[in-house]
């Protein structure tokens, strides 16, 4: 494979301090102005606002909860004027108000269905007594997690239930999937780009990864990564009580000499034909070794029939086949409303180690026909600058993205962390919105 043209070190833009505020300078590397033109004229991706916060913005991981009106809610949180203010409101009601103590219901991924006018909500749950709620990602976790679900059909002011996702048929609580034994192994979301999703035939979609077990009962671990997982989705249809009917599909495996810990973190998007598109991250780090020999992929699967089946994953790549380094983080395929899919992500001009570095973040559209990036769309929206080396490691990575649904820009915010995560500051941008069918 070949490698696209990327400067890491150099980007398009400089952040300059200007009396406290923060101004956008696009540099362009070119030197032929009828290419940079046309170019642009390709891309129609421009960077429209940029806002730099100490705290995490509300916006973050929000999403619409109506069909028409701004309503949106972000947690405990919901604004009525798409974004502009927002009010405290937690959900109602408490579901963990008398759980024991140790026991976690994280909040991690929700949808508006249009069609039923309900909202779901999923949950990353540990049913552990006295487990330190210090302890950011358990390794008891990787044995323990399970999913939950809630529904609102009131725009989020209430929720009906909070109870498991289970599989309809002979499972159970305990066993609540297929290879799924909770105490033994796992299933969970990973960050914010395992978004649900609802497919045009009504389906519910959420994307999540499992860990597996051995011959002997330990996790199974064949690449001696720091985890190992396979990718799964969750399948859903309402049934007449605003509960839904579970199906876990196949899984998405990987191949150990490829990356070390399997597929991790998938993302989704619908196509307009009801083709189904996966990217997963991956990595090529393994315990006890500084040697980065495997090449750091992102990986991408396809399914033709609503998610049952995928293919095997492989590379996601640019067009002519150009090669795309990305380190161990999350990544976010995203569907304007124009039409459009852009794959969202950290890319690197050469060969990653593991989970660095976690810059440049970029923006990039996808072909929906060929499933290849298109290197000339490429947009780096973040990456390292000069009083960023001071400041300890940069990390920008766990962002969200949404669709503004009155300007059609595209948000992604995003916390750009320093020092290995002990300091950061939040980031919002608004993408343009030259977008074009």
């Amino acid at each position: 494979m070949t490698k696209p043209e990327i400067q890491s070190d150099e980007c398009l833009f400089k952040l300059l301090k200007l009396g406290g505020s923060i101004a956008l300078c696009f540099v362009i590397f070119a030197t032929d102005l009828p290419a940079q033109q046309a170019h642009r004229q390709q891309t129609a991706l421009r960077i429209s606002s940029r806002k730099v916060t100490n705290d995490m913005p509300h916006i973050h991981g929000s999403i619409y909860t109506d069909s028409k009106a701004s309503s949106l809610c972000s947690g405990d949180f919901i604004s009525t004027d798409n974004g502009e203010s927002w009010e405290n409101r937690p959900m109602t009601p408490d579901f963990a108000l008398r759980l024991p103590v140790g026991f976690r219901r994280d909040l991690v991924a929700s949808i508006f269905d249009a069609r039923h006018g309900r909202i779901l909500a999923v949950l990353n749950a540990l049913d552990l007594e006295n487990l330190d709620p210090g302890i950011r990602e358990p390794p008891i976790a990787q044995k323990s997690y399970y999913l939950r679900y809630r529904v609102s059909d009131d725009g989020g002011k209430t929720w009906r239930f909070d109870e498991p996702i289970i599989q309809k048929g002979d499972f159970t609580a305990k066993n609540p999937l297929p290879g799924v034994f909770i105490g033994k192994n796992s299933i969970y979301i990973g960050d914010k780009g395992s978004m649900p999703l609802i497919t045009n035939k009504g389906k519910i979609l959420v994307p999540a990864q499992t860990t597996i077990i051995g011959e002997k009962g330990e996790l199974f671990n064949p690449g001696n990564g720091h985890t190992y997982t396979d990718a799964v989705v969750l399948i859903g249809s309402w049934t007449k009580d605003n509960r839904i009917a579970w199906k876990m599909s196949e899984r998405i495996v990987g191949d150990p000499k490829r990356s070390t810990r399997g597929m991790i973190e998938p993302t989704l998007i619908e196509l307009k034909n009801g083709h189904l598109v996966m990217v997963m991250r991956g990595s090529n780090e393994q315990k006890g070794s500084k040697s980065h020999t495997l090449p750091g992929y992102k990986w991408l699967s396809v399914s033709k029939d609503g998610g049952e089946s995928w293919t095997r994953p492989e590379p996601l790549t640019f067009e002519g086949g150009k090669e795309l380094y990305s380190p161990s983080s999350m990544s976010t395929l995203f569907k304007h409303s124009s039409g459009r899919c852009f794959w969202i992500g950290n890319m690197t001009k050469d060969n990653n180690q593991g989970n660095l570095p976690r810059w440049p973040l970029v923006c990039v559209e996808l072909d929906t026909k060929s499933f290849k990036l298109k290197d000339k769309t490429l947009l780096i929206l973040d990456t390292q600058q000069e009083d960023d080396k001071s400041k300890g490691r940069l990390d920008i990575s766990h962002f969200s993205v949404m669709e503004d649904r009155n300007t059609k820009e595209i948000i992604i915010t995003y916390p750009r962390s320093y020092n290995a995560y002990k300091s950061q500051e939040w980031v919002t941008i608004r993408m343009t919105n030259e977008f074009k069918k």
